[in-house]
C-alpha cells in the first residue's frame, strides 16, 4: 500500500470512531470563523489526489456551512398563501456552496477542488483548494469555475457526473 492510502484510512478511522481528538478538532472549528486559511490541509492525501501542491500559489481554506434546510427570506407583503414558501431547495450541494463562499472571499484566486473534512450537528466543514493563476501559469483553469458549477461538486449537483 502507498503512504497516501494509510493516511486516508487513518483519517476515515478517526471519523468513524469519533475519537476525542476528532471531537476536539471539530469543536475548535465550530468556534472559528466561517472561512479559515490553513497552512497545510488536514487530509493531505485527499488534497494531493485533488491537485494540491505544496507551493505558495496554492491556498487551502476551511469553510463552515450550515447543515439542514436553507431558510429563505419571508416576503414582506402579499396574500398569506404566497408567504408560506419559507424553505426552498437551492439546487446546489453544501460542498458547492462552500466553494462559492471561498471564491467570493478570495476573489483573485480560483477554486481548484474541495473535499469534506468533518461535520457536527449544526455544520459541515469542507476544505477548498484555491490556486493563484498568475503565480501558477501551468494550471489551466477557467475563471469563475465555482459560480458556474464547473468544479467536481458543481458538475455532480448539475447531473453531469
Amino acid at each position: 500500500m502507498r503512504a497516501h492510502n494509510y493516511i486516508m484510512q487513518n483519517f476515515q478511522k478517526s471519523y468513524s470512531d469519533r475519537n476525542p481528538e476528532y471531537r476536539k478538532r471539530v469543536s475548535l472549528w465550530r468556534r472559528e470563523g466561517t472561512i479559515t486559511i490553513m497552512e497545510k490541509p488536514a487530509n493531505i492525501a485527499r488534497a494531493h489526489a485533488l491537485g494540491y501542491k505544496a507551493k505558495e500559489s496554492f491556498l487551502v481554506a476551511r469553510v463552515k456551512v450550515g447543515r439542514g434546510r436553507r431558510k429563505r427570506r419571508t416576503p414582506s407583503g402579499g396574500r398569506k398563501p404566497a408567504r408560506n414558501m419559507m424553505f426552498l431547495s437551492p439546487h446546489t450541494s453544501l460542498q458547492s456552496q462552500a466553494e462559492i463562499k471561498a471564491a467570493r472571499k478570495f476573489a483573485p484566486l480560483e477554486v481548484l477542488n474541495s473535499y469534506w473534512v468533518g461535520e457536527d450537528g449544526n455544520y459541515k466543514f469542507f476544505e477548498v483548494i484555491l490556486v493563484d493563476l498568475e503565480k501558477e501559469p501551468c494550471v489551466k483553469l477557467q475563471r469563475g469555475r465555482a459560480f458556474r458549477g464547473l468544479t467536481h461538486s458543481g458538475r455532480t449537483h448539475r447531473g453531469i457526473l
